[in-house]
């Protein structure tokens, strides 16, 4: 069994126009939904065995603070290039190219590339997936290779302004 969750970076600062798009930081409610989904992540008992994030300063900064609230070891977090602004098609290659010995996959990134990968997996899920929003999927596979489309069980799709079920 895989558990591969999906998490959006939270909300970036558009505040400094001198900045590259990929050195944006977190804005204020970024800061503050952060740590409010990585409780959440917790919560539903996902335990990440490996997170990669975009290397993007909003995702690995939302990346690092969700990895504190799960109590992952931050000099674990490894960073990958090709996920900054990843199409459906890279997030496939990304995903199918980790280690089948992880069984707990979380991927930080960004959108629409990620609101695709979601659609994917659980077809009609989300028009969008928010920023700070996470998706997290079960499969039976051995491996990470998702092409083929293999059954999947949703275990959260959440939110910061998503209201109790």
């Amino acid at each position: 069994m895989k558990t591969l969750t999906i998490v959006r970076h939270a909300k970036s600062s558009w505040n400094d126009p001198t900045l590259v798009d990929r050195q944006r930081p977190l804005n204020k409610r970024g800061e503050r939904d952060a740590p409010v989904m990585g409780q959440r992540i917790n919560a539903a008992g996902i335990r990440p065995s490996l997170i990669i994030s975009s290397p993007a300063v909003r995702a690995w900064t939302t990346a690092k603070v969700v990895a504190q609230q799960l109590d992952y070891p931050r000099e674990f977090l490894q960073g990958e290039g090709d996920l900054y602004l990843a199409s459906l098609d890279t997030l496939l290659d990304v995903v199918a190219l980790q280690d089948p010995g992880f069984n707990s996959l979380m991927l930080f990134g960004h959108n629409p590339g990620l609101t695709d990968f979601v659609n994917y997996l659980v077809p009609n899920l989300t028009d969008n997936l928010p920023t700070a929003g996470v998706v997290a999927v079960n499969f039976e596979q051995e491996d990470w290779r998702l092409y083929d489309r293999p059954a999947i069980e949703l275990l959260l799709h959440d939110w910061p302004k998503k209201t109790a079920d």
